[in-house]
């Protein structure tokens, strides 16, 4: 429906008008565990009071003007609209039971809740008739549901957001504590020589050169080179299959212990490791003997892009001309893993995975995706860049990010949090993977379309031995 444009809409960014597209109409789904029963007059006084209904983003209606230009316009919330309380209880066979209350342990309020947003990602859209996002609390699981149409921002600055409204649990004062910026620090120039100058114009020339390569594998991948056919291939279309979703929960600790065992390693080249190891051993037990040693899968990797890493001061996020900024300022980069027997070495697959995220340091290889999209949206529009967007998804296996949680546990309208998990509503990929890490923890969800890989939660215990391998192999 059009409406009439008003002095005060905000026109949507390029990135904004391109999660509203048909087949990238993208969801955030956020979990939260309560250790304690939610309280629901204690959640909307939180909202009513929080600096999220206070944001533009927020408390804004998505309208079109005649011309089909997609605006923001600024509304009052109710936030009655926004909180859906789900009273019964959802059972094994995935139907909602008339009793509230029955004996459940945390292992299955977690599959219930992971079922409940499986269920979601695939044929429920958020509702235009107010702003973007909804709290669905299933009050006989302790489980909240957040649920944050990509366009409003992107998942850095969502959970900025979420980590405004909550608390320490050890100082009911303060504020989650956000992971410190170790950039290293600019020295002066005292003491530089030519094998400086040498090393700055040698790592100008490895940017340059890795830049361009991987820029067009970028393009070939969105129009011309896909993936082999594997059991773990989705394809166009397999975005309106039916979802699971799964967890595979990983220690900081034994993460650090495997990030030691190679010299400069990082996490993520950890996760990217496991990744790697995780789906050949999956492969193996679905297909033995079927695989080519060395067959790539491209995965397509969410990168922040802001000066900044991590999760951002909301009142930075908020200001127009910060470096930080509101809104998907993150890039795309392609990360290949390779199907491997297992062997006896369980950090090869660490060590070739570094290598990989090596050689993208040296490029701005998201920085040009960054760029290239916006270009897109200007010079096509949002319906072609879409289909760019789409046919990249289509030619790789996977979708992967990493997000950086809280360092320790929280609270959210005085309900101490026991976890928090994220993920998105489904792609054209068969799989897709989001990781976050909180109080110690890090919990990766898998959402899979069921009738291509039907089994997540040996997918994702693949996930969990290849680590559990890895540390043994660094102890």
């Amino acid at each position: 429906m059009a409406f009439p444009e008003t002095s005060s809409d905000e026109p949507l960014t390029p990135a904004g008008r391109l999660f509203l597209q048909p087949h990238t109409n993208v969801v955030i789904h956020c979990i939260l565990r309560g250790k304690n029963p939610a309280d629901i007059d204690a959640i909307k006084s939180t909202i009513k009071t929080s600096l999220m209904v206070q944001h533009p983003r927020f408390c804004s209606l998505l309208v079109r003007d005649k011309n089909g230009f997609e605006h923001w316009r600024r509304t009052k919330i109710d936030v009655d609209r926004h909180v859906i309380v789900i009273n019964n209880r959802l059972d094994k066979s995935d139907s909602f039971v008339d009793e509230p209350q029955g004996s459940t342990t945390e292992e299955d309020d977690e599959a219930a809740a992971n079922q409940y947003v499986a269920d979601l990602s695939v044929s429920c859209p958020l509702s235009m008739d107010k702003p973007l996002w909804e709290l669905h609390v299933l009050m006989a699981h302790r489980c909240a549901v957040f649920r944050i149409h990509h366009a409003l921002g992107d998942g850095i600055s969502l959970m900025s957001m979420l980590m405004a409204s909550c608390r320490r649990t050890d100082d009911s004062d303060a504020l989650p504590r956000m992971v410190p910026d170790k950039r290293p620090e600019i020295t002066g120039v005292k003491g530089r020589d030519w094998f400086w100058l040498f090393g700055v114009l040698w790592w100008f020339l490895k940017t340059v050169l890795y830049t361009w390569a991987f820029s067009v594998e970028f393009v070939l991948r969105s129009f011309l080179v896909s993936d082999e056919r594997t059991v773990l291939a989705g394809g166009e279309g397999v975005e309106l299959w039916p979802r699971k979703l799964a967890t595979a929960k990983f220690l900081l600790d034994d993460m650090k212990v495997v990030k030691r065992a190679v010299p400069n390693t990082t996490i993520n080249d950890v996760l990217l490791g496991v990744v790697s190891s995780g789906l050949s051993r999956y492969l193996d037990h679905r297909t033995p003997n079927a695989l080519r040693e060395g067959l790539r899968m491209t995965g397509v990797a969410m990168v922040n892009i802001r000066a900044q890493p991590g999760l951002q001061d909301l009142s930075e996020l908020m200001k127009n001309k910060s470096e930080a900024r509101w809104g998907n300022k993150f890039g795309v980069i392609l990360l290949p893993v390779y199907y491997k027997k297992c062997g006896n070495d369980p950090l090869e697959h660490l060590r070739r995975a570094k290598a990989t995220v090596d050689k993208k340091k040296h490029s701005l290889e998201a920085f040009f995706s960054y760029w290239i999209g916006d270009l897109a949206m200007s010079l096509l529009g949002a319906k072609y860049a879409c289909m760019l967007n789409y046919k990249l998804l289509c030619n790789t296996s996977f979708t992967i990010s990493n997000v950086v949680g809280p360092l320790e546990e929280i609270s959210l309208a005085g309900n101490p949090l026991s976890s928090i998990k994220v993920s998105t509503s489904s792609l054209p990929q068969a799989i897709t993977m989001h990781m976050l890490s909180y109080a110690g923890k890090a919990e990766m969800q898998i959402l899979v379309a069921k009738d291509i890989i039907p089994d997540p939660e040996f997918l994702a215990k693949c996930f969990e031995d290849a680590l559990l391998d890895m540390k043994e192999a660094a102890a």
